[in-house]
């Protein structure tokens, strides 16, 4: 290969990343130069300006882009981040919003429609709670990433200036909000605002035993250009994150690394769902039936057409990849 090929990427700081973060691991034949950001300005980053030539990138916001046909950005099957969402849907506490199913015809908060989070749990409280898209009033934090194309009948307004869609939330103005993260008032248990799944760890494990999906939230994507210049990059990226998840794996053994007084239970408890690799890599048969299903939901949601496949989201090289012991 040479002289080694510089370029940037940005990614989460999470148990899983840090090894490259801390230059740990290392891609083959890449001079790497790592940043770090939360979620949103990452994906703005990345999404409007092309700041980086690799990034972690809203799966929501990727599957749009190439639904739009934009193929300057290439994903490798990496999902860094995953996250059960039972737990992320909150009502008003002046709302009648008792049960899931209550969320109909009601005014939600969503962060924006292309959210990862949102597209997973509109998906799954249509699927499985009889949540209709055109019979709730859909109020967004924030523009899109991406333009979009709504389905017919379905209408999302954006927060008037000034004003927070939790604050509307607390206030009553809105029943609910599908939001990724914790709104402060739960977090600081105002009893503003509460979860509509009242136990949300089980409904999630119960949604697991019955679907087999771990919802993926993010991918990493490259430039395509530089894949253009140096097609093994995208190989060679897979395996440096796929050594970074294993020494993470490998830490976490350690029970003074993390301080849970219970952490080898809740480690086997984990293993004993989900299996010894909850965050895999690849195209295994999980995470095809994942994605398949994610992007069902973004189809139904006005995100993708039939058009887009599974193997059409990520860099050919990267389709088939051995299997790595964890």
């Amino acid at each position: 290969m040479g002289s080694k090929v510089r370029m940037t990427i940005m990614v989460g700081d999470y148990d899983i990343t840090r090894p490259i973060l801390d230059g740990t691991v290392q891609p083959q034949g890449v001079d790497l130069t790592v940043l770090t950001a939360p979620s949103p300005p990452r994906h703005w980053r990345m999404l409007k300006h092309r700041e980086f030539d690799a990034a972690e990138l809203s799966m929501g916001s990727y599957v749009t882009r190439r639904g739009r046909g934009e193929d300057d950005l290439v994903a490798i099957p990496v999902f860094p981040h995953r996250r059960f969402r039972h737990g992320y849907v909150f009502a008003s506490a002046r709302s009648d919003i008792r049960r899931p199913s209550d969320l109909s015809g009601a005014a939600i908060g969503i962060r924006s429609w292309q959210t990862t989070a949102g597209v997973w749990l509109r998906g799954i409280l249509g699927e499985h709670h009889g949540l209709a898209l055109d019979q709730v009033r859909w109020v967004a934090q924030d523009s899109e990433d991406v333009p979009l194309d709504l389905p017919p009948g379905v209408h999302v307004d954006r927060v008037p200036a000034g004003r927070t869609i939790t604050e509307m939330c607390v206030e009553g103005e809105l029943a609910g909000l599908i939001y990724p993260e914790i709104p402060g008032p739960i977090r600081r248990n105002e009893g503003t605002i509460r979860r509509v799944f009242h136990n949300p760890k089980s409904a999630e494990q119960e949604y697991y035993r019955t679907t087999g999906i771990f919802p993926i939230m993010h991918t990493v994507a490259i430039r395509a250009e530089l894949l253009a210049a140096h097609p093994w990059i995208a190989r060679n990226l897979f395996d440096a994150f796929q050594e970074a998840k294993r020494l993470a794996y490998e830490r976490m053994e350690d029970p003074r690394t993390v301080s849970l007084a219970w952490l080898r239970a809740l480690i086997e408890e984990e293993r004993a769902l989900l299996g010894r690799d909850p965050w895999e890599y690849g195209l295994s048969d999980r995470n095809r039936r994942t994605l398949e299903r994610f992007l069902g939901y973004a189809g139904e949601q006005g995100m993708v057409g039939r058009d887009v496949t599974v193997d059409g989201l990520f860099y050919p090289s990267t389709l088939e990849t051995p299997p790595r012991s964890v």
